[in-house]
């Protein structure tokens, strides 16, 4: 009887590993970040309060920029289509092409524009809580002349 068991256990060991096989290899993982810091350098911290997690597909149309903003939570940006140009109040830029992720800066001014004339669609991921607000504009901000 005990080897009934043990052999029983086994073959159903077996097969849920040949399935979890056969699963492993349908799936391919491609990591895209993994971060502690936005692009700025400073460290990533949650807000407090009740967790709220946003999706949103954004659209820059050719030669288009989001205006002068801040982000009061965490973000990540990952560009689906086009080429984007982030440049902070200091002056300091990144440029992202397909495929890129941006950590985004928190309560740091900064404006995205679409390079190479044409558009750019980004998905960007919020890790925010309900008290926070998503994006905040500034339309009074003029960056400083270079």
């Amino acid at each position: 009887m005990k080897h009934l068991l043990l052999a029983s256990a086994m073959l159903v060991g077996a097969i849920q590993g040949a399935y979890a096989l056969d699963n492993s290899a349908a799936v391919k993982v491609t990591p895209l970040l993994k971060t502690s810091t936005s692009w700025d350098a400073k460290p990533i911290t949650y807000p407090a309060g009740a967790a709220e997690v946003t999706a949103l597909m954004v659209e820059i149309a050719a030669g288009g920029q989001t205006g002068w903003h801040e982000h009061q939570v965490p973000s990540f940006a990952y560009v689906m289509e086009g080429t984007l140009e982030v440049t902070r109040a200091t002056g300091e830029t990144k440029v992202l092409h397909v495929g890129d992720v941006l950590p985004e800066v928190v309560d740091t001014l900064h404006n995205g524009r679409a390079l190479d004339g044409k558009p750019v669609k980004l998905l960007v991921l919020y890790t925010g809580s309900s008290e926070k607000k998503l994006t905040v504009p500034h339309p009074e901000f003029t960056p400083p002349a270079k």
